[in-house]
């Protein structure tokens, strides 16, 4: 038996084993969860695991069902952009303790699962240029170069910021598009929560919102300014990816490349920064902004989750990360009385390539009540990522 074995330092998919000996033919894709909650979550399949199949289908024939019969939404994906698709996405779910068995068909005739909840990501050009994505359950968005420069102009609609801004939404359909075009005729357009969809009232500055990352040196945070570049790998259904590229900064030198994809479904982005610098680098940290000293912290070193729980404007907001507990070096509540500069920071050993996740939840989505309900999200996510559904081709 073959098994690859996701980690920290992989995309977020399956163990995919595949029996040894001759395969006669691919017809199901079996997913073990060996957790003792339910859980419905995005599998990666390598296109390399599936040639039996494939040498006698298209891809583009290929279709997964059920046990029910039901067709099941898929996404091939290009991962390095060679113009081959590496990996076959699909939504599992599976029971606590469970096995789900799905079919793979060649029904050309059959067309394609579709839906209009979807993962999306995009470069916004017509506000400044933002880089802003979502899934339906949470929005992100993060600044860019034109951005960048009217801000060190003074243009106040502008922000220069490394940091990571979220978007509370109560809709499990795409908002950007829409929002982004109401902001064209009516600046303040997602800031106003009137439509039933949500709304942008959560401030980062140069604090590093849910999920920035930076240098911790002297009691004193070093970061990058706003990204230079993005690549749109992958806008969805099932997955979206796309990289930002920095700058040099800090007094290390450093350059990144930061790779973040979200899954359809999920509350956590999965950032993947790759660094080089000219200089020895102490730490990387990530951050969540503290605001204005608001709201309770709770860091957990041991299973690698840090919660923050705050008010914002009449309801509350969790924030999190989660990262291997095996890469912390510490982590603290940081307050200052300097606007943007209190964050919960984790501070990690300088490894040439960082992966976290960050995400959020909001009272008013109905999805969590309590700060406990938020806690254990964190929990489950940590768990989740140590222990990947288990998915075997036959």
């Amino acid at each position: 038996m073959v098994t690859a074995k996701n980690s920290f330092t992989g995309l977020m998919c399956a163990i995919v084993c595949i029996n040894s000996g001759f395969v006669l033919a691919q017809n199901t894709i079996q997913v073990n969860n060996i957790l003792d909650f339910p859980r419905k979550e995005v599998v990666a399949v390598p296109v390399s695991q599936l040639r039996s199949f494939l040498n006698k289908n298209k891809e583009s024939d290929l279709r997964i069902k059920d046990e029910n019969g039901n067709l099941v939404m898929i996404q091939w994906i290009d991962n390095n952009g060679d113009g081959n698709n590496d990996e076959l996405l699909f939504q599992a779910n599976v029971g606590g303790h469970q096995k789900a068995v799905y079919r793979i068909l060649s029904e050309s005739g059959t067309p394609l699962a579709k839906s209009e909840i979807s993962t999306y990501s995009r470069l916004v050009p017509e506000r400044v240029d933002d880089y802003a994505w979502e899934n339906d359950k949470v929005a992100f968005r993060m600044y860019g170069p034109k951005g960048q420069q009217e801000a060190l102009q003074g243009i106040k609609s502008s922000t220069l910021s490394s940091g990571v801004d979220i978007w509370l939404k109560r809709t499990q359909l795409p908002v950007i598009n829409k929002w982004y075009k109401g902001y064209l005729t009516d600046p303040m357009y997602y800031h106003k929560d009137s439509r039933g969809e949500g709304y942008d009232p959560y401030h980062v500055g140069n604090s590093r919102g849910t999920g920035g990352i930076g240098i911790w040196v002297n009691n004193k945070l070093q970061v990058s300014q706003n990204f230079v570049s993005s690549k749109t790998i992958a806008e969805g259904p099932l997955r979206t990816v796309f990289e930002l590229t920095y700058e040099p900064w800090s007094e290390f030198g450093v350059r990144e490349t930061k790779r973040i994809s979200l899954d359809l479904g999920s509350d956590f982005s999965r950032f993947e920064s790759d660094f080089t610098a000219e200089k020895q680098v102490p730490n990387y940290t990530i951050g969540i902004t503290l605001h204005k000293n608001e709201g309770e912290t709770q860091l957990n070193d041991k299973k690698g989750y840090y919660l923050h729980w705050e008010k914002i404007d009449d309801d509350f907001v969790g924030e999190g990360i989660v990262v291997d507990p095996k890469i912390v070096e510490k982590s603290i509540a940081f307050r200052s009385d300097v606007p943007d500069e209190s964050n919960l920071y984790v501070i990690t050993k300088p490894d040439k390539k960082l992966v976290y996740y960050a995400g959020f939840a909001w009272q008013k989505s109905g999805d969590i009540q309590t700060r406990q309900d938020w806690e254990n999200r964190l929990q489950k996510q940590s768990e989740i990522i140590r222990n990947p559904l288990i998915i075997t081709i036959k």
